[in-house]
């Protein structure tokens, strides 16, 4: 398996977060493309955050899970994390649809339950778009308003 490198643009904007944030936002990043190599990229340098969606397609809507660098620690979000079968209970959040694992280290990647949480949503994800991308990319995608971060 050939692993993805991060973009120019990506580690230009976690520049501006502590150090240790980077490699942390790397190494979830690897962990959601060794789990769908497929998927594509879709980058945001955001007012609060630096984000990445995953989506077999190119559109958010469609996405299954996205990794956000903040200040202090680094998300695994969920898309429709409200809907999927949480036994070891590492979700947080309260909204309609996202839930999110905060990753203060990479060894929290090894938390029991958070892989199963992963392939099942990249499974739900690979069922909103059945047509694969032909060559997975990384897209930066505009984002407005004044950057305020971190």
């Amino acid at each position: 398996m050939i692993k993805r490198p991060p973009p120019a643009e990506l580690l230009e904007f976690l520049a501006a977060f502590d150090p240790a944030i980077t490699p942390l936002f790397i190494a979830v990043r690897e962990r959601v493309l060794l789990t769908a190599p497929q998927a594509n990229e879709l980058i945001y340098d955001a007012y609060n955050a630096v984000s990445a969606a995953y989506s077999f397609s190119d559109h958010l809507k469609e996405g299954f899970c996205h990794v956000a660098a903040y200040a202090r620690h680094v998300n695994l979000g969920f898309n429709r994390g409200a809907a999927l079968d949480d036994p070891t209970g590492l979700l947080r959040g309260n909204g309609t649809s996202i839930r999110h694992v905060r990753m203060q280290t990479a060894t929290d990647l090894e938390q029991p339950g958070l892989q199963a949480l992963l392939r099942a949503a990249v499974a739900e994800g690979a069922g909103l778009c059945p047509q694969m991308p032909q060559a997975p990319a990384s897209i930066i995608k505009p984002t407005r308003g004044a950057k305020r971060r971190p």
